[in-house]
């Protein structure tokens, strides 16, 4: 297999609701996709206390104790950028990777854009569900989670909706998909 230029980066995120505009990120959960060792973790400060009830009942984090506890967001985010810049070689660009990435990457986009001014990961997401779909011809149906674990034959426990856990989890799926790919 030829040395590729990108560095794969499973993040997952838990939020306390739908959208950055109107709700915080409360955590971040990455690591590299070939090595889910190599992980960064950080709970961060809410920006307000609004939040779902549907949210906070995934993710069992109490907005309380995050304003308490968890990191500002400026600072996180620095932590972040700094965790990518010191583990991804400079020879290689960090590939953000999510299943469902359109939901984490909106956060991460917008809390980089608008604590560092610039986000690492470039402009760009890829999709383990959209690459699933497409490298195995199947329907968007095809792409639930349970869907591949099951075609892949993976132990998969169930998402803790603990962003670092479900990163590992991802990650290890997804490595599963690329070896499936570079077969054929």
């Amino acid at each position: 297999m030829k040395t590729l230029n990108e560095c794969y980066i499973s993040v997952d995120v838990e939020t306390a609701g739908p959208n950055p505009s109107e709700y915080s990120l409360l955590s971040i959960g990455a690591c590299f996709v070939a090595d889910s060792t190599r992980a960064f973790y950080i709970e961060l400060q809410p920006l307000t206390a609004h939040a779902t009830t549907e949210a906070l009942a995934v993710n069992h984090l109490s907005m309380r104790e995050l304003a308490a506890r968890g990191a500002p967001p400026a600072e996180a985010m620095r932590q972040f950028d700094a965790w990518l810049a010191a583990n991804v070689p400079a020879h290689q660009q960090p590939i953000f990777v999510a299943f469902n990435a359109p939901f984490d990457w909106m956060f991460i986009n917008d809390y980089f854009m608008r604590y560092l001014g610039r986000n690492p990961f470039g402009h760009t997401a890829l999709d383990i569900k959209a690459y699933y779909m497409g490298a195995q011809r199947v329907t968007w149906a095809e792409t639930r989670m349970r869907e591949i674990v099951k075609r892949f034959q993976i132990d998969q426990p169930p998402l803790t909706h603990n962003a670092l856990d479900d990163a590992r989890d991802q990650a290890r799926l997804f490595r599963h998909i690329l070896e499936e790919t570079h077969k054929t």
